[in-house]
């Protein structure tokens, strides 16, 4: 709006600088013309007041009639082009004759350049005295005038520019103010997806507030879409989980083949229903906007467990509560993706593991990047390819289903964020996350994000 606004000024303005640069000229051209016709009707009164064409007493006042060379020149000539009187500035000048044919009254009037290559106007007009047709030649300078334009044209173009800058400025002052309210609802809908706000929230415009409100029931809509996906996944999932066991129990009651291949499917059964129970509440769970998670107080809570649970590994962990980024989403799931790997790394380090947090940049804004590295014996290029299928497992004597690592690679995929593999420096497997980052806010931390 603003360029386009901008645009059409500036077009208007050299329009009307054109136009007014026009009527100027054409005011000045029309009274030199006037002028020059006065001057006509004076020379031609005093001709007939005096009856002498030689008389001193034909002159005109206008001092520029006496400054040779200033294109202001009068001759009294009969038809035969007889000189009979002149201006003192006509010295040295022959004028030519006008060409130009007369109007109703007798007046010429033509244009050309004087022996000084001015510009000039020229009218004249033819008066009878005592038989004799004399010619009153008058004519002006037009030099003159075509100056005065030139700088008449100048300086419009400069109090029109001046006048569209200062419009411009205003245009962009209004359009800022007007559109300022659009800015407080992108705002506010960013507030709702870095998970400081559940809602929209806000006073807007007449214009926009019904926007705000469609924002707000879509929310609500979803939240509610995804409550009750997520109670009907349960309840299949609790009534198909009664039905396995029963089958499961009675099978263990027998010792047939039957009865085992019913007792090994119905645990395949069992695992497959929990594993997509809790995938559909993971999925569930990260679709609700809204959320942010303090990625320090996360991970320095998941390695003190951790230590715990596997007292016999040193789990270290370094994570600046002012520098650390927090994560914009759940913190379940958070504690899910983490967790499971390091869990994982505690599992297989001989010694050592080690988790860092920290931030960096991406294409869409500021990253949490979590650090987690071991001193077991790492993976190979193919190994890692493996690791990352859905439930390959490449030691079965490890406890574990092996949908801990598709779990996460899930949970990862649906935040945007990346996971990598590769080898650490204390000489197993380096991890390396990374997830999106909620935007800094000023009641959270004071430090960067």
């Amino acid at each position: 709006m603003i360029w386009l606004s901008g645009l059409w000024l500036v077009v208007a303005l050299i329009a009307t600088g054109i136009l007014l640069t026009s009527l100027y000229s054409r005011a000045l051209d029309t009274s030199l013309t006037e002028t020059l016709e006065f001057h006509a009707e004076s020379l031609a009164g005093a001709l007939l007041a005096t009856g002498d064409p030689l008389s001193e007493r034909i002159r005109l006042a206008d001092p520029r009639f006496d400054r040779p060379r200033s294109g202001w020149y009068w001759t009294v000539r009969n038809t035969d082009g007889d000189l009979y009187n002149l201006s003192t500035s006509v010295v040295g000048i022959d004028l030519p004759e006008l060409d130009a044919p007369a109007n109703v009254l007798g007046v010429r009037t033509d244009t050309y350049e004087d022996a000084f290559a001015t510009e000039i106007r020229a009218v004249e007009r033819t008066v009878s005295l005592d038989g004799e047709r004399y010619r009153i030649l008058v004519t002006g300078s037009l030099s003159e005038i075509l100056e005065l334009v030139g700088e008449f044209r100048g300086q419009t173009f400069i109090v029109l520019g001046a006048v569209g800058i200062m419009l411009a400025m205003m245009s962009g002052l209004v359009a800022r103010f007007a559109l300022k309210p659009i800015d407080r609802l992108s705002a506010a809908i960013e507030g709702v997806r870095e998970g400081e706000n559940t809602r929209v929230v806000g006073a807007f415009p007449r214009e926009i507030a019904p926007l705000a409100e469609e924002v707000n029931e879509l929310l609500r809509s979803n939240s509610e879409i995804i409550e009750r996906a997520r109670n009907q996944v349960g309840n299949l999932a609790h009534g198909l989980k009664t039905p396995i066991a029963v089958l499961r129990n009675e099978a263990s009651a027998s010792d047939s083949q039957i009865a085992q291949i019913v007792v090994s499917e119905t645990d395949k059964m069992s695992t497959l229903v929990s594993t997509y129970l809790e995938r559909a509440r993971l999925t569930a769970r990260t679709s609700i906007v809204g959320k942010r998670s303090d990625t320090s107080a996360v991970v320095t809570r998941l390695a003190r467990v951790m230590a715990k649970i596997h007292p016999q590994r040193s789990v270290r962990c370094v994570a600046d509560p002012e520098t650390t980024p927090w994560f914009r989403g759940d913190e379940a799931d958070l504690e899910e993706i983490v967790g499971n790997l390091l869990d994982n790394a505690c599992k297989w380090a001989s010694d050592t593991v080690q988790l860092e947090a920290g931030s960096a940049s991406g294409a869409t804004g500021a990253m949490v990047v979590l650090r987690i590295e071991d001193d077991g014996p790492g993976l190979s290029s193919e190994e890692i390819e493996q690791v990352m299928r859905r439930g390959v497992r490449l030691d079965e004597k490890t406890p574990g289903s092996g949908l801990g690592l598709d779990i996460v690679k899930e949970l990862v995929d649906v935040y945007g964020g990346a996971i990598t593999f590769s080898a650490s420096r204390l000489g197993g497997l380096l991890v390396e996350l990374t997830l999106p980052a909620a935007r800094a806010t000023g009641s959270v931390r004071s430090g960067p994000a």
